[in-house]
């Protein structure tokens, strides 16, 4: 094998992707190619079979080595752990289709400026693209750096300014045709897959094949009445497994329909705005958004004006984000990483709906084309739906293994029969016959069928519960289940959260709780007005929409949103501009109403929100809301109180959600766009807490205490406050009242210090700190002598996971062995946290309401969505029921089904090998038993195992 891959291994395809590929150049030979095609003829078509099952060795057969400048066909080998081969055929793509439309020649302006990939791929002076397709995704050959790249994006590499320059106005339609050829179009085409194919593919599983076989030898020596219920059973089999195929096609294609038939404005270079159906679309078009509610049928960058945008489709949650258009800066760093800020509050995702879109002073919105097709964050997930990750799961790979078992047995009991039948001068074909017999008896070809039974019963219990299931045979991995994650807000706590009370702050100290239950009013001041203003509520038909958080603190301040026009405008804002005020002009509010200009939206990396506002009449103001901690972090360090951080654990400790709130007067002569982030966000003044309750779903103690009692061990990964998150484990039962809680914070390294970790029991907030990541830590000295293994957990926040990961690797396995607390995780380390946990040789399942939580649902074991949104389709699990209950139903049936399939080997290996065993001790006289005798031992013995395990199946499952 070392030999095939020494000249041809050249690159990797998608590096540093989670999508990772190895590429192998080769190149076709005439003959080769003749030979394995003559081996195809003379094999009776079981040369093409084994090639069809063994894509390296089609390759390997039919191709020599060659560079992958050179090769015609490339070899594609992932790189995780199951190393799956594919093959794919080079085409070329020839610009010299275009001529007609115009002429293209080789020094031509358009294809001569190397900078971008496509005019790097095409080769001169012929006007030729060579391009490979791998699951949907185009990859182009770059002559300049000798290796395919995907296409069908803006480069990773352009400026801002870059973009704003180049695709500020529009292509023209020469560049847009030159795009269209290579990029191919828009699409997410997901076609309805023909029953043929389907039928086809199954039928050449290489159990159908043997089965085939089997049959065939059987009506050769007249056994037909087996030979027929095999088949009845095999064509039961493939029918409803092909039903259920075609049916999982036709509701993805009806998924994906209705976005490749989209009309959208495109702003042309020379023809200016144009009608166009969004399949034409390609990479660097310049989209003009108007007003109306519509979706996005690529991912764009937003260049002019702001746009409100529901990215259910992406989080789960139907909650309106505000995007901001990309800053013109002149710095020559890639638009992504330009500002410390998430790049994607700038990007209007596919499949989104954009539900209000307002333009600036130019009075429209433009967009840049940034991805188009399956590159998409909606082709994305299209794609994780048709080509999901291998399961690796260990009853699967013993069943190969005991099938190979079974394999080597039946060989030895062909030479032994073949010894004994040509010993005793019996005729050639019926040596065959017999010798052949062994093989159908020792591996029983009706062990996949037996093997499902139990899951078929499982789905259709899980169904009356309102799970549904779109991959059954992950219902078996469930019985494997040792560890489930889960997400805190929406999964382990109710969605809706009330606004408890407020504790405002001045330069004394924190002052008493208002507590909104009483029903009096708060006082007027910056914090009233913070509540007020600082939010990302919109406007939509009179009714406000925004994040619940949001909503209920506006809600409190009984104020009203309206649009400013005419009537109400204020000097230097947007005549379009939101505008908060009191509902009637009360004496007590000395305003009239407070105007949003401008806002720097909420970002989970920065945790937090700013808004730009202005009173009616009077000064500009800046306020903030988020983290407590990150907002304190911004303001001048005497207007936060001393108690700040004991105040905060008052209240997070008892369960609620903490949010801090700040201020700043601004200077009158800037314009709300020349202000930066980083300038409003300076010097704020510290208003005080907000304090929002979210209480425990009812069912969440119970499912979980069920989980602990059977040794099953839950982890909470929350994007929330640590203090919170830990007060929640405890109330939940997680962590008993017994067990300690040990907090870790790990500390990156800076210019006066390496890496750090320090922890101290939460109860008793001593500090112990370990520099060296060699040292070993040692929990039992911090704990009581009188403590038990297992009777303290691990708690800590995205930061410290992230910095452990880098600096302490060694040390970040024992942490996760008792890590049970993991809060202000962003959605990529909630991720890498499952990953770590299964490298740790856990069965993983994750829990969660689809708000940021695909990325770990997809990575798990066992994914289980409790919402119904679209993004939820990749989970194999969607529960109907919005609560963690499912989970244990899910565990238990899972175990059922798992013992059903153990029960199902013992039996189907016990069988085999009593009738093999049986059968060559009557051919030791040459003789055997009549077809009556095997077709009782067949199909009537069979049949009363099947109805008695059938019948286990039916019955309730184990209870833990």
């Amino acid at each position: 094998m070392g030999d095939h891959f020494e000249k041809g291994q050249q690159a990797l395809l998608n590096e540093g992707e989670e999508n990772e590929m190895e590429i192998f150049g080769y190149r076709t030979q005439s003959c080769r190619k003749t030979l394995c095609l003559a081996g195809s003829i003379f094999s009776f078509g079981i040369l093409p079979l084994v090639f069809y099952w063994r894509p390296a060795w089609h390759v390997w057969a039919n191709c020599i080595p060659c560079s992958l400048q050179e090769a015609d066909v490339v070899l594609l080998r992932t790189t995780d752990e199951f190393q799956t081969y594919s093959w794919k055929k080079v085409v070329w793509i020839c610009l010299s289709a275009l001529n007609s439309a115009f002429q293209l020649i080789p020094d031509h302006p358009l294809i001569t400026d190397e900078e971008y990939i496509i005019n790097r791929a095409i080769r001169k002076p012929d006007l030729k693209v060579r391009c490979i397709k791998v699951q949907k995704i185009r990859y182009v050959w770059n002559n300049l750096e000798g290796q395919f790249q995907k296409i069908g994006s803006l480069e990773d590499w352009l400026s801002s300014a870059k973009i704003h320059v180049k695709f500020g106005s529009g292509l023209t339609t020469e560049e847009q045709e030159i795009r269209r050829l290579i990029c191919g179009p828009n699409t997410i085409d997901v076609e309805i897959t023909p029953i043929w194919k389907l039928l086809i593919k199954e039928v050449l599983n290489p159990f159908y094949i043997f089965q085939l076989f089997s049959v065939c030898l059987w009506f050769s020596e007249d056994y037909k009445e087996y030979a027929f219920a095999i088949i009845i059973m095999s064509i039961i089999s493939i029918a409803l497994t092909v039903y259920d195929l075609r049916e999982q096609s036709v509701k993805l294609h009806h998924l994906v329909e209705s976005h490749n038939s989209i009309t959208v404005s495109v702003c042309e270079k020379k023809a200016g705005v144009q009608e166009l159906e969004s399949r034409f679309l390609v990479p660097g078009d310049l989209l003009i958004l108007t007003g109306n509610k519509a979706q996005m049928p690529c991912d764009a960058i937003l260049l002019d004006g702001s746009c409100v945008v529901d990215e259910g489709m992406l989080t789960g949650e139907s909650i309106p984000v505000t995007k901001t258009p990309l800053p013109k800066m002149d710095s020559s760093v890639p638009w992504k990483t330009q500002s410390e800020a998430d790049y994607k509050r700038h990007v209007l995702f596919c499949g989104t709906e954009v539900i209000q879109a307002r333009g600036a002073c130019s009075g429209t919105v433009k967009a840049v084309v940034l991805q188009t097709g399956f590159n998409t964050a909606k082709g994305d997930l299209v794609r994780s739906i048709l080509y999901p990750k291998p399961m690796n799961f260990k009853l699967y790979r013993d069943a190969i293994m005991f099938l190979l078992c079974l394999v080597g047995t039946a060989t030895i009991g062909m030479i032994y029969t073949l010894c004994v039948y040509v010993l005793s001068g019996e005729p050639p074909e019926e040596v065959v016959k017999k010798a052949l017999d062994v093989i159908t008896i020792a591996v029983p070809p009706a062990l996949p069928a037996a093997l499902t039974t139990g899951i078929i019963y499982a789905q259709r219990r899980l169904k009356k519960r309102g799970i549904f299931c779109i991959s059954p045979q992950r219902i078996n991995v469930c019985g494997q289940l040792n560890l489930v994650c889960f997400d805190k807000t929406g999964t382990l706590t109710r969605d809706g959260l009330d606004l408890w009370g407020v504790v405002p702050c001045d330069r004394s100290g924190f002052q008493e709780v208002h507590n909104f239950a009483s029903g009096k009013a708060l006082p007027w001041g910056p914090l009233y007005a913070a509540m007020a203003s600082c939010h990302s509520l919109i406007l939509l038909d009179g009714t406000i929409h925004g994040d619940p958080l949001d909503l209920k603190m506006f809600e409190a301040t009984t104020w009203e949103m309206v649009v400013s026009g005419h009537d109400f405008h204020i000097k230097g804002a947007p005549a379009c501009a939101m505008v908060v005020k009191p509902c009637k002009p009360a004496s007590q509010v000395p305003v009239a109403g407070i105007a949003i200009l401008h806002q720097f939206p909420f970002s989970s990396a920065l945790q937090r929100m700013t808004v730009i506002a202005q009173e009616m009449g009077g000064d500009w103001l800046a306020f903030m809301k988020g983290a407590p901690e990150r907002v304190a972090s911004f303001c001048q360090p005497e207007t936060v109180p001393t108690s700040f951080v004991s105040e905060l654990q008052i209240y997070t400790t008892q369960g609620f959600r903490v949010i801090g709130l700040a201020y700043k007067k601004l200077e009158m002569d800037h314009h709300t766009t020349a202000f930066m982030r980083d300038q409003v966000e300076s010097d704020l003044i510290f208003l005080g807490l907000l304090i929002f309750e979210n209480r425990l779903k009812e069912e969440t103690k119970p499912a979980l205490e069920e989980l602990i009692s059977a040794r099953i061990r839950t982890v909470m990964i929350t994007g929330d406050n640590l203090q919170t998150a830990i007060t929640v484990a405890r109330k939940s039962g997680m962590v008993s009242e017994s067990q300690k809680v040990i907090l870790i914070e790990a500390n990156e390294t800076t210019e006066s210090s390496s890496a750090s970790i320090s922890w101290q029991l939460v109860e008793e907030k001593k500090h112990i700190a370990y520099r060296n990541q060699d040292n070993y830590i040692n929990i039992r000295e911090e704990v009581s002598d009188n403590s038990r293994e297992g009777s303290y957990h691990f708690a800590l926040s995205g930061k410290s996971f992230q910095v452990i990961s880098q600096h302490f690797g060694s040390l970040l396995p024992k942490i996760l062995i008792n890590g049970t607390i993991f809060a202000r995780m962003s959605p990529g380390q909630k991720s890498s946290l499952v990953e770590e946990f299964q490298k740790l040789d856990y069965f993983v399942g994750m829990c969660g309401d689809g708000a940021n939580d695909c990325g770990a649902l997809k990575m798990a074991h066992v994914g289980i969505s409790l919402s119904e949104q679209e993004a939820s389709v990749a989970s194999p699990f969607t529960s109907k029921t919005p609560n963690i209950e499912c989970v244990p139903h899910l565990i238990k049936e899972g175990r059922a089904a798992l013992v059903t399939s153990f029960c199902m080997f013992k039996y189907m290996a016990l069988y085999s090998m009593i009738q093999y065993v049986g059968v060559l001790l009557l051919y030791w006289e040459t003789n055997s038993l009549s077809n009556y005798q095997f077709l009782f031992q067949d199909l009537a013995i069979t049949t009363l195992i099947g109805v008695t395990i059938s019948a286990q199946c039916k019955m309730k499952p184990p209870q833990s």
